[in-house]
């Protein structure tokens, strides 16, 4: 259970590090906008500080669990573990609250939502067996 936790922290990791180059360096590309529902260049040049702060985040989320999952995966499993909650926990509550806040954006939730859910999951089944 712990190796399947540590692939979906990875998977997470990794989506996130995708969202933070979309975020902060592709803002205003036409396919990025239309990835996040901006409608015109000048909403995205509005939106770009915003953005580019905002891929930061997801970029540190996504070290987090990337780097848990490592730790825990090379046997330091109580750092490794403490990073995998914290980042896919943070995750997690983020999808959470863009589904609830946003309505148009419920399936990207859905995405975000799912590998560090399942981390989660698995180290709980990890913790009890």
């Amino acid at each position: 259970m712990l190796i399947a936790s540590c692939v979906f922290a990875m998977l997470a990791g990794l989506l996130h590090a995708l969202i933070f180059v979309l975020e902060s360096f592709r803002w205003t590309h036409p396919n990025t906008m239309k990835t996040f529902s901006i409608t015109s260049p000048e909403e995205a040049a509005a939106t770009k500080e915003m953005a580019f702060n905002q891929g930061f985040y997801n970029l540190f989320l996504g070290i987090m669990a990337i780097a848990g999952a490592g730790l825990a995966l090379a046997g330091r499993q109580a750092i490794g573990v403490t990073l995998i909650i914290a980042g896919a926990a943070s995750m997690t509550l983020a999808a959470l609250v863009l589904f609830v806040g946003s309505p148009d954006k419920r399936t990207a939730a859905v995405k975000q939502f799912a590998t560090p859910a399942l981390s989660l999951l698995c180290l709980l089944g990890w913790a009890i067996l």
